[in-house]
């Protein structure tokens, strides 16, 4: 948590539409603690990331879940790849994505 707490605050801060020194307020610091914070130069607790988010009208969940390797299965077989191959893969793949996006405009009544 405390790697990603200066991430969460600050996006916390954003969607609530705060600046630092408002949220520094509420929190009863000051908007240099907040700055240092935000850009990682401070380490926060997971108590004062909580407390941050939450004075900002948001929570943090956590959720333990099974976990799932696919993605780097995934990774590692593109990595084995010639660059051709990848090429033609994404070439594919954009061909289809645009395919998909003008069925969907046209179901829609759009015509891009």
């Amino acid at each position: 948590m405390a790697r990603y707490g200066n991430q969460l605050v600050r996006e916390a801060r954003r969607r609530a539409g705060l600046t630092q020194r408002e949220l520094a307020v509420k929190a009863g610091t000051t908007q240099s603690a907040i700055a240092r914070l935000e850009t990682g130069r401070s380490t926060p607790t997971v108590d004062s990331v909580l407390r941050l988010v939450r004075l900002c009208g948001l929570d943090v969940e956590f959720w333990l879940v099974e976990r799932d390797e696919s993605d780097w299965a995934q990774a590692r077989r593109r990595l084995r790849m010639a660059p051709e191959e990848l090429m033609d893969r994404n070439s594919r793949t954009v061909r289809t994505m645009t395919e998909m996006r003008r069925d969907v405009a046209r179901q829609l009544g759009g015509t891009r």
